[in-house]
């Protein structure tokens, strides 16, 4: 389960994404960066304001090359009753700073933030485990240059979440995030992930946060009775649309999303000269997805190239394949995991080992489920 981490700058501002459904609320001050150091008796008084209705989260900047600022900025957060403080850290972070920082804050759940945009050393994950840390997380530090997936690519933040697994830490996605990047970053199960300028009036970080932006990135971001409930699939948010009826049941009425022409270097092939090498593959993904009922200009509503895309990428991001017809229908069953879709064609092309193009094309439709019959009672028959 995915959950929803706002970030805020008062109290005001924490009980309104509180009353828009976020799952934690995070406490920073933008005006000093992107992880700006929270102040202790302004977190005292939101913990005190929101009680134990939800975790609450505070940033405790960036430790510099002596742990001793870091620390102390995070024990005034802890005493202040936060549950989970942040702290940043950059590339070259050293280990003892790490630990010393998680032997000085016990008292307290520490989160490890590692920058996506400064090429983020992923070996200090291991260090932040054994030393006691609870989390870590993906954020950017330059918040002008562009959001978390310019400059990492989805199957290297699949490596960062499937590392944080191993090592036992609770993995979170942030950095300019938003609302067209929740679904495709929801399919790598990340634990949360954090919001903040998407959320606030004209999308500036440091303006007031906007309770209608708050309630779409909510609504993208499937709750836990969703899925209990069966409406939710694989993370994705479309069931706010079916239970509003607002998207079509009817196979007949579908829109027509489209990746054409895309070539990328793929490890792939049976034979032995294709092994350890490269070779450049042309994919065309042809996918029907439900129409709305109602055209309107809304992101909730829409199956985005983005993840046909993206499935190619996390599929080719696996290792070798020796088939290009197991890598067509993994693309296919990966694609036809979201419920808009209806049907997929997938065509591969090898552009390297003839002097034409060589490949395979696959179709595949979803199985929907039969009518539901109902009975008319006699003598109500037409």
């Amino acid at each position: 389960m995915t959950l929803m981490l706002a970030s805020v700058t008062s109290r005001s501002e924490a009980e309104t994404v509180l009353a828009g459904g976020a799952d934690i609320i995070d406490l920073k001050d933008p005006s000093k960066g992107s992880l700006g150091q929270a102040d202790p008796l302004l977190a005292a008084e939101i913990v005190r304001a929101i009680g134990k209705r939800r975790p609450i989260s505070a940033a405790a900047g960036i430790a510099g090359k002596e742990a001793a600022d870091a620390i102390h900025a995070a024990a005034a957060l802890a005493d202040a009753g936060i549950d989970y403080v942040k702290v940043g850290f950059r590339r070259h972070a050293t280990a003892d700073c790490i630990t010393a920082i998680g032997k000085k804050v016990g008292n307290a759940k520490l989160a490890g933030v590692l920058f996506a945009d400064e090429e983020p050393n992923l070996d200090l994950l291991g260090v932040m485990a054994e030393s006691g840390f609870a989390g870590a997380m993906l954020d950017t530090a330059h918040k002008d240059a562009g959001r978390l997936l310019d400059h990492m690519e989805i199957a290297a933040l699949r490596d960062f979440i499937g590392r944080c697994r191993r090592y036992g830490l609770m993995a979170g996605l942030a950095g300019s995030l938003e609302a067209p990047d929740v679904p495709r970053l929801l399919p790598l199960r990340p634990d949360y992930l954090g919001f903040r300028g998407s959320l606030c009036r004209g999308k500036v970080r440091e303006g007031a946060i906007d309770p209608e932006a708050v309630r779409i990135i909510r609504d993208l971001i499937p709750r836990e009775e969703s899925v209990e409930s069966g409406r939710a699939d694989e993370g994705t948010g479309w069931h706010v649309f079916w239970g509003r009826g607002l998207v079509s049941e009817r196979p007949a009425e579908a829109d027509r999303v489209f990746v054409h022409d895309l070539v990328l270097p793929c490890a792939i092939g049976a034979y032995d000269f294709e092994r350890g090498q490269l070779q450049n593959v042309r994919f065309n993904v042809d996918v029907d997805v439900r129409r709305p009922e109602r055209h309107f200009d809304d992101i909730r509503a829409v199956f985005s190239y983005d993840l046909i895309i993206d499935a190619i990428k996390l599929i080719l991001g696996q290792g070798h394949i020796d088939l290009i017809e197991t890598l067509a229908s993994q693309i296919a069953d990966e694609v036809l995991r979201y419920p808009p879709v209806l049907r997929v064609c997938v065509r591969i092309e090898k552009l390297d080992v003839a002097h034409g193009t060589v490949g395979i094309e696959i179709r595949r439709e979803r199985v929907l489920a039969p009518a539901r019959h109902i009975p008319v009672a006699p003598g109500n028959a037409a």
